[in-house]
């Protein structure tokens, strides 16, 4: 399942959002999102979790969790279909 972090600070790592949620499963892969030009976060990721059950777990528990000062959401990320 693949789910969307918003509102992180722009000091938080990758590997700071890949350790939260393997706090409730398997990661399969975190991808913080970054501007090309500065190399700086966007407050943003994705994070790819395989077992739904633990996904579902990770998005209760983390969602409206503070994490270097800002609430960040978490949710299941939509697919746009063309």
């Amino acid at each position: 399942m693949k789910l969307i972090i918003r509102n992180l600070s722009r000091s938080t790592t990758e590997e700071e959002v890949k350790a939260l949620f393997q706090e409730y499963g398997t990661v399969q892969y975190c991808d913080l999102v970054t501007d090309k030009s500065s190399g700086g976060s966007k407050g943003f990721a994705f994070v790819e979790m395989p077992k739904p059950g633990e996904a579902k777990a990770a998005t209760k528990n983390l969602n409206n969790m503070t994490v270097g000062g800002n609430k960040i959401r978490v949710k299941r990320a939509e697919y746009k279909t063309e």
